[in-house]
């Protein structure tokens, strides 16, 4: 068996507001070093329904997978990689690294410096069959800013109008295992990040006993320092290596 053969699957979980594109720069890079990637659309609909697609997925793959999240992605990884074997590692970049039982809206309001809340807002839905709910938006004029500041003003007006909705249950719902207690982590703090305030990050990362890595980025690290994000994940795979 080669060397390519061994290299694990990397699956790269996007958060709210965003798709699978903010991933392609590290696809790309990933690509280039040999390595088979799976970019999850995640469906934003809830913690648990979301692991739930998650782990579909995983059933797909064979051999070794590194889970990688960015944003709310954090809390779908944690629980769709618990009780996965294959899983050997996780990496969180810009991403909530949550306690089983421990709701993603928490995370974001445990230290000061998010402005997360105040920059976005509902919308009310109702589906066919009766059922209600609310789903998160944000707001256009604060995006750039509050989210992406070390982008172009033409990427972050690219990426606020594909932005994707976000279903409250994101925010409420919490995970019901955590991967990071039985598998090595990796976290990619953010020192710019107004989403996810750096403390937060910090005490995540010291509980879980990740790996650390500080970049002098905002939240939308994937898009605005893909070569350190894709650094780390190799740097996990090969750490993880049988």
């Amino acid at each position: 068996m080669n060397s390519e053969t061994l290299k694990p699957t990397i699956v790269l979980v996007h958060g709210a507001f965003e798709d699978a594109s903010i991933w392609n720069a590290v696809i790309q890079r990933l690509q280039r070093d040999g390595f088979p990637v799976v970019a999850f659309a995640n469906p934003l609909r809830g913690v648990g329904v979301d692991a739930a697609y998650l782990r579909s997925v995983l059933d797909t793959i064979e051999g070794p997978a590194i889970l990688v999240a960015h944003s709310y992605g954090g809390a779908v990884i944690t629980e769709a990689g618990a009780d996965d074997p294959k899983v050997k590692g996780l990496v969180y970049a810009g991403s909530i690294l949550p306690a089983a039982g421990e709701p993603p809206r928490v995370l974001i309001e445990r230290f000061p410096g998010s402005s997360f809340l105040t920059s976005t807002y509902p919308v009310p839905y109702t589906l066919p069959d009766g059922t209600s709910g609310a789903y998160v938006l944000y707001q256009a004029d604060r995006f750039h800013s509050q989210t992406a500041a070390d982008v172009t003003a033409g990427e972050a007006a690219l990426m606020i109008a594909t932005q994707r909705p976000m279903d409250v249950a994101c925010l409420t719902e919490a995970p019901r295992s955590a991967a990071w207690t039985s598998k090595p982590t990796w976290q990619i703090i953010t020192l710019r990040d107004l989403a996810i305030p750096p403390a937060e990050q910090k005490f995540e990362a010291e509980r879980a006993q990740s790996t650390v890595i500080e970049v002098d980025a905002s939240h939308a690290v994937t898009v605005s320092n893909p070569d350190v994000v894709a650094d780390v994940i190799v740097q996990a795979a090969r750490a993880t290596a049988n």
